[in-house]
């Protein structure tokens, strides 16, 4: 988008917060780089230049906008809704991969040489991996100057600098302030020793509903709680483990993060994004869709909805098929007897452990599990091929292929592999056309009844269908839409 300038200042001069994150804008005499919606008196537009990542405006010497804090825009919905090799490098920095295994471990990831990788992002989002990395670790040292008492010299390679040098000049280039001057900003301390509270931003609307009411709904218990209108659960690190509680607020999401290693914020950040959906343009969503006019009702009534992920596929994956054809309730009762049994524990006020990795399940023995034999079997298949590598559900993973090596699995059919499609690949046109739910709700709106022609009338709904799927899962009277009281 960055690239078509007439857009690009009709945003800008109208301070469209939809804008932000898909690109920056930058300012020739001030040296400056904004959000679209920064509140200052816009610049003329001989003196303004557009950016498609912070990254490429910090690169190209503009210094971060101290009124918009540019680099805290949402994401760009870009790279949760493409499948291509620059969406899914996108995925993997937030995910911290070039931190811990360097420019060379995102090619190899990704199956191209460091110099392909390079010239992809450099051609699409004009910066390069560790530019891109430099400016995600930028965004956290800011973080974790403003809202902890961390000694800088903690503070430094906590996000993810090697040098304690390197860390203060990138935050003197980056927001024109030295650490120590950003610390002057800093918040008030959470009530909570040892826990950090951050905003997450979102483009609005977004109904929270849907989002918290299935995550409450379905949470594991000893994994996942909701508790005084907030959704709280442990989180699998690689440097160690966490605990995150999150709460829905008019403009943003509250969130309290708990870590043991402070070297897992930014990808502890990253992957509650991602499952709130926060990058999304729900505008966008919403319109494609309302050109359905039977599907047009629904969305106008509870606009903005997003689609509930998760921040371990793994995880997901395996909740999926212990929650094949068995109520809500049973399949929660199944996984906590899992969780019980080979998770590990952590020290939390409701919350009792991390849920079990690929290679603990995989220890368990399938007959002790309470459940019909194809689905011990289908248990058995996916842990196996979730632990010996050969099943990839990361945020690099092929979708394609991850359907392919899904269905492949026995005991897995198109609804299971689609619902694992949608909430843990995280692809935005997954589409469960089989589900009774769905079709019940289509056939009382006046859709198509059948599987067959479901799919035909959702061609419309395209590459939109994951979100069709909540707006007609909303129709529902079932625990998942409500909010927990």
């Amino acid at each position: 988008m960055h690239e078509d300038v007439e857009r690009c200042v009709r945003a800008v001069r109208s301070k469209d917060a939809r804008f932000d994150g898909w690109f920056f804008t930058a300012v020739l005499t001030t040296r400056i780089y904004c959000r679209p919606s920064c509140p200052v008196v816009p610049p003329k537009v001989a003196n303004m230049r557009f950016y498609p990542s912070a990254a490429a405006a910090q690169q190209a010497g503009f210094r971060a906008c101290k009124r918009c804090r540019p680099d805290a825009s949402p994401g760009s919905p870009l790279w949760n809704h493409r499948a291509d090799s620059v969406a899914k490098a996108m995925r993997l920095i937030a995910d911290g991969v070039v931190d811990r295994e360097g420019v060379p471990g995102l090619a190899a990831r990704l199956g191209y040489s460091v110099r392909q990788v390079e010239r992809l992002l450099l051609a699409e989002l004009g910066a390069g991996p560790l530019a891109l990395a430099r400016a995600q670790r930028a965004q956290t040292a800011r973080l974790l100057i403003e809202t902890t008492a961390l000694p800088m010299a903690e503070v430094a390679p906590a996000a993810g600098f090697a040098s304690v040098r390197a860390f203060n000049e990138t935050v003197r280039e980056v927001f024109a302030l030295s650490p120590t001057d950003l610390r002057t900003r800093r918040r008030p301390a959470p009530d909570t020793p040892g826990v950090l509270s951050l905003r997450l931003p979102f483009r609005a609307p977004l109904r929270p509903d849907n989002l918290f009411g299935h995550l409450a709904a379905t949470g594991v218990p000893g994994v996942e709680e909701w508790r005084d209108g907030a959704y709280r659960r442990t989180l699998r690190l690689p440097h160690g483990h966490g605990v995150v509680s999150l709460t829905p607020q008019d403009d943003h999401v509250a969130c309290k993060l708990a870590l043991s290693d402070l070297r897992d914020l930014s990808i502890a950040i990253s992957r509650c994004r991602r499952m709130l959906d926060l990058d999304a343009d729900p505008v966008a969503v919403d319109e494609q869709l309302r050109s359905d006019p039977l599907l047009a009702p629904v969305v106008d009534a509870g606009p903005g909805r997003r689609v509930p992920g998760t921040v371990d596929a793994a995880e997901f994956a395996v909740r999926a098929v212990l929650g094949q054809q068995v109520s809500t309730a049973a399949a929660r009762t199944h996984a906590a007897r899992l969780v019980r049994a080979v998770g590990e524990p952590v020290t939390d006020h409701g919350l009792t452990h991390l849920f079990p990795t690929p290679e603990a399940l995989a220890s368990v023995d399938p007959a002790a599990l309470a459940m019909p034999q194809a689905r011990k079997t289908a248990f058995r298949a996916l842990v196996e091929a979730l632990a010996d590598g050969s099943l990839d559900l990361g945020v690099g993973a092929d979708w394609d292929k991850a359907r392919a090596d899904l269905l492949a699995l026995p005991g897995f059919g198109p609804w299971t592999v689609e619902v694992i499609a949608m909430r843990a690949l995280g692809d935005p046109d997954a589409f469960l056309p089989t589900d009774l739910g769905i079709r019940i709700a289509a056939q009382a709106l006046g859709l198509p009844g059948t599987p067959a022609a479901l799919v035909r009338r959702a061609q419309a709904w395209r590459p939109w269908r994951a979100y069709a799927v909540q707006y007609l899962w909303a129709t529902g009277d079932h625990a998942v839409n409500r909010l927990p009281a």
